[in-house]
């Protein structure tokens, strides 16, 4: 795959990690979820990458009407790509998961790539005593002994039946044993080449975020896929500049937004998503490389085009 200079901005607006305590610059209603995506796309990002939450209580939500609401609205706003995720949270079943996209049909899915612990109870003591809702403590106290599923046959399922729709994967691997995972879908002819590999690095049950943890990840990538796939990075927490940096002065893309961290500096809140795609913007363009707009990011990664989803 001929390399080009452009970068892919990712921004990752409120996953289902983060509660609503912990920042109150965290998209948790659909409207926020829209404006804070419309805005980190009008900043330079090329894919928003949305999870769902719900109006009333702020939980991650697979509702498809509160689905439904947010892509359309930002369909109307922004040419950006909506990357719908397949992950949902921890403690939905696949079938809870896989419903919205199934009925929305998008460009693009992020897809797991192995089944792993996903700790976030260790946030719990920094939050003591100050949540705003009942549910947050238990909720993340509950990932101490959750797996986050994610089987051959889940991914299976996921591949082929949003695959038949014409949508196409951000392959998340939060290790090294991932894109084994990867790549025996792909040896099986489930993974359709060349394709979109995300490396996180920084979570808790997946590799650290070690310089030398992306530089192993990537020399195992390139080993396995040779020229035939697109690479970027996240990494969680105060990683996420620093390795999102090292990515594109590699050749890779990056992710940012407040799913993955919520700040914007050392004990500094990041005052909304666009405010971390506008960061990371600048020391693209510092190191004299360029930022792709949604088109050439559809081109680069062959996406069906906004005009094929059902939304």
């Amino acid at each position: 795959m001929a390399k080009s200079p452009k970068v892919i901005i990712t921004c990752a607006i409120t996953g289902a990690t983060h509660t609503p305590t912990m920042s109150e610059y965290l998209p948790v209603t659909p409207d926020a979820i829209i404006e804070q995506a419309a805005g980190a796309a009008e900043a330079g990002a090329a894919i928003l990458h949305l999870h769902a939450r719900d109006a009333k209580t702020n939980r991650p939500t697979g509702d498809l009407d509160t689905w439904f609401h947010i892509l359309k609205s930002l369909k109307g706003r922004t040419d950006a790509v909506l990357n719908m995720t397949t992950g949902g949270s921890t403690y939905m079943s696949i079938e809870e998961r896989l419903a919205p996209p199934l009925a929305a049909e998008p460009e693009l899915c992020s897809c797991n790539m192995g089944s792993m612990n996903f700790g976030t109870y260790t946030m719990i003591p920094r939050y003591q005593g100050k949540w705003k809702h009942d549910w947050e403590e238990g909720y993340l106290e509950a990932s101490r002994g959750a797996i986050f599923r994610n089987t051959f046959a889940d991914i299976e399922t996921i591949l082929t039946k949003l695959g038949d729709k014409g949508t196409r994967f951000e392959f998340e691997c939060y290790d090294v044993g991932h894109l084994y995972n990867l790549a025996h879908m792909v040896d099986r002819g489930l993974v359709k080449l060349p394709m979109f590999v995300q490396l996180i690095i920084g979570t808790l049950g997946g590799i650290g975020a070690d310089p030398e943890n992306l530089m192993f990840m990537k020399k195992t990538a390139d080993k396995l896929f040779g020229d035939q796939y697109r690479w970027s990075v996240l990494a969680g927490g105060r990683n996420q500049i620093p390795r999102c940096t090292m990515s594109a002065s590699m050749g890779g893309n990056v992710r940012v937004g407040l799913e993955d961290s919520l700040y914007a500096g050392p004990g500094r809140l990041a005052t909304s998503n666009a405010e971390q795609v506008t960061m990371i913007r600048k020391i693209i363009e510092d190191l004299s490389l360029e930022v792709a707009s949604p088109d050439e990011a559809r081109a680069m990664l062959g996406l069906k085009g906004k005009d094929k989803v059902a939304f």
